[in-house]
């Protein structure tokens, strides 16, 4: 079939999802712990949007995404270490400590960045596309948004700019069901939202976000024409949101069974299925553990990292004695 990723890209895109999991999971239990600072939003069980997603881009094709932005970041190239890191404030982060969990960046990977802000990042995205239209460069942004974000006017501002300038950017909507604590039946009249892309005349899919394959071929689609100079694309993945909104989510809202059913087609399980046929078992297992012993080193080389350093500009400084 058309845009499958190999078995060599879904490997790495299984190792990336491995890395994701273990990197999500770790941060919750030393949240627990009170070793996290602020609340951190999880991205458990929809890490085939994020990482299968930013597989089918080049590295000089740039992405923005969400507060709930770690699939992106790893599926995008950059190292756990410097993640992790940033996501505790060390000088090693990626952002030398001063971004936190949601906004990490890395320009060199073309990773712009997460952000606390609801649907900021589809209008960056569409403005890098411009630029990126203006320059012929050849390259395409992208932005990952969930359907809360879907709901602001921006959205529909950014993509209609979009249709109107056929500009290189692919809208990967995140539809994992919840805007905060609020289901998405209950902010939207339509369940496939998706069907908004006609009226900017751009193509649009709906794939199963919880299968890292079915979200390549589509995304790689997308991404294709855009570099072509045909316009922008947009891929809904249906997923969901297995963990509460953030760490500091007390629950209740979700109904048990449909945790369970969502769970049950686990990204990595999905994955792992597909791959068992076409790999053997001792190598699916040597990744898995080489993704675990990766994200311990993270941990514990990060968690040892230095606090960064702050110093004052005197000439800058409405309270020195040059002043």
């Amino acid at each position: 079939m058309k845009n499958t990723p190999s078995v060599e890209q879904q490997l790495e895109i299984y190792r990336r999802m491995l890395l994701v999991r273990h990197l999500e999971e770790r941060l919750g239990a030393l949240h627990k712990e009170g070793r996290t600072r602020g609340p951190i939003h999880r991205c458990d069980g929809q890490e085939a949007v994020g990482v299968a997603a930013t597989a089918a881009l080049e590295t000089g094709d740039k992405v923005a995404t969400t507060h709930r932005g770690h699939a992106v970041y790893i599926g995008k190239g950059m190292a756990m270490r410097p993640v992790v890191a940033e996501i505790f404030g060390r000088a090693t982060g990626a952002c030398g400590g001063r971004a936190g969990h949601m906004l990490v960046a890395d320009a060199e990977k073309g990773v712009i960045g997460g952000n606390a802000i609801v649907g900021a990042g589809i209008p960056a995205a569409t403005g890098m596309a411009l630029s990126m239209q203006i320059l012929g460069t050849g390259n395409v942004a992208m932005c990952i948004f969930g359907d809360g974000a879907a709901q602001t006017g921006i959205c529909h501002e950014a993509m209609n700019m979009a249709g109107l300038w056929k500009l290189p950017v692919v809208f990967v909507l995140e539809h994992n069901q919840f805007g905060l604590t609020v289901p998405s039946d209950v902010q939207s009249p339509v369940a496939d939202l998706s069907i908004r892309a006609a009226g900017y005349a751009m193509p649009a899919e709906i794939v199963d976000g919880n299968d890292a394959v079915a979200v390549y071929r589509a995304v790689s689609a997308m991404v294709e024409r855009a570099r072509r100079g045909e316009g922008p694309g947009m891929v809904e993945c249906k997923t969901y949101r297995v963990e509460g909104f953030s760490t500091s989510d007390m629950g209740g809202y979700q109904k048990p069974e449909d945790i369970a059913a969502w769970k049950a087609r686990d990204p990595l399980l999905v994955s792992r299925k597909a791959l068992s046929g076409k790999v053997d078992e001792a190598r699916l297992a040597a990744i898995e553990a080489a993704a675990k012993a990766e994200t311990d080193e993270a941990f514990e080389a990060a968690l040892s990292d230095p606090m960064p350093e702050f110093a004052v500009d005197e000439a800058c400084n409405p309270y020195s004695e040059a002043h």
